[in-house]
């Protein structure tokens, strides 16, 4: 499947479409956004209207069916991302599907096997992947600036935030059938991919999830063991209802280590015997950009592949889904 100029088409036109994904779709070259859609018709034409988009729709079925549509970008929340991805792949359509991949494991699984049945490529937006900052992290290690690696730890957490607090109004990434889980899901799941990335897949994993604060049904703290294909070990904790916020991984190797933000702009560290160095990057304008860069360029034969795809990102929903089983399982 080669096109000259690829033509996206977007479901769900919510926040994250507005500069963090949509514009990158019009700024990278040999790609188009020709159409919108979103369930409300007035904010679906809005949305257009404001980003000079040819065409909106207030149905997913319209959209994924429009002739002038290459690829489409699915940015609705994890509930309804397998039954697009599946509709668009039978329509013979490239997907680039929001993270995380799918409510589970097993419809990442569904998505997959549509996906190659159809013969469409499945692409996955975990975009750090393809950030110099993060591209940086991941020539250290190639480098062996860090010899070899021992393990990787994640302490992430944070404030609650206001939305979560009024119980009649819970935003979707707090209700599980919408996202999967809680917050673990749509935050912890940016830094599983990294590490994933960088490190490799996990093999086996352990974890405990809990709801301590009760503002809501999902846990709202997970604590997880893991061991990569490599035989690295990880550990991570993530609470979304402490009293500040912190966010630091640090990759220990027998020469070094390399410390690092998955959210935030600090610099990249990197501590051996002889000292410490440290890196800084500016932040891209649209996160999604140096990815959907690396998707056309798959879609028009330029270059090498993405490195996010349907099989990178099912890994991530596995893990999870390990980690907070015995959770949801007496829940």
């Amino acid at each position: 499947m080669k096109f000259d100029i690829v033509r996206w088409g977007i479901i769900g036109v919510g926040d994250v479409t507005e500069v963090k994904s949509g514009p990158a779709f019009k700024k990278v070259n040999n790609s188009e956004l020709v159409a919108v859609m979103r369930r409300t018709g007035e904010l679906a034409k809005d949305y257009a209207e404001r980003h000079n988009v040819p065409k909106w729709y207030d149905n997913a079925d319209a959209l994924i069916n429009d002739p002038d549509v290459d690829a489409v970008y699915i940015a609705t929340p994890p509930g309804s991302h397998k039954e697009y991805a599946i509709k668009a792949a039978k329509a013979g359509k490239p997907v680039y599907v929001e993270k995380p991949m799918a409510l589970n494991f097993d419809e990442c699984q569904e998505m997959i096997t549509a996906s190659k049945k159809a013969g469409v490529p499945l692409y996955v937006a975990y975009y750090r992947r393809a950030q110099p900052r993060f591209l940086k992290i991941k020539e250290l290690l190639e480098n062996g600036e860090i010899g070899d690696v021992r393990f990787v730890s994640t302490t992430q957490y944070q404030k609650a935030t206001e939305d979560v607090l009024d119980s009649q109004h819970l935003p979707w990434r707090v209700q599980p059938e919408l996202a999967g889980g809680g917050l673990f899901f749509d935050l912890a799941s940016h830094t599983l991919d990294l590490l994933d990335f960088l490190l490799g897949p996990i093999k086996s994993v352990q974890g405990f999830a809990s709801n301590q604060a009760g503002y809501y049904r999902a846990e709202d703290i997970v604590t997880g063991t893991y061991m990569y294909e490599s035989g690295i070990h990880g550990v991570g904790n993530w609470c979304f209802t402490a009293f500040e916020n912190v966010d630091v991984n640090e990759i220990v190797g027998s020469k070094g280590k390399i410390t690092f933000s998955s959210f935030g702009n600090e610099p990249i560290v990197l501590t051996t015997a002889n000292g410490s160095q440290q890196w800084s990057f500016e932040r891209p304008q649209h996160v999604h950009q140096p990815l959907v860069e690396t998707i056309v360029a798959d879609l028009t034969g330029e270059s090498g592949q993405c490195p996010s795809n349907g099989v990178t990102g099912a890994r991530i929903n596995w893990v999870m889904g390990e980690m907070v089983k015995s959770y949801y399982s007496a829940n």
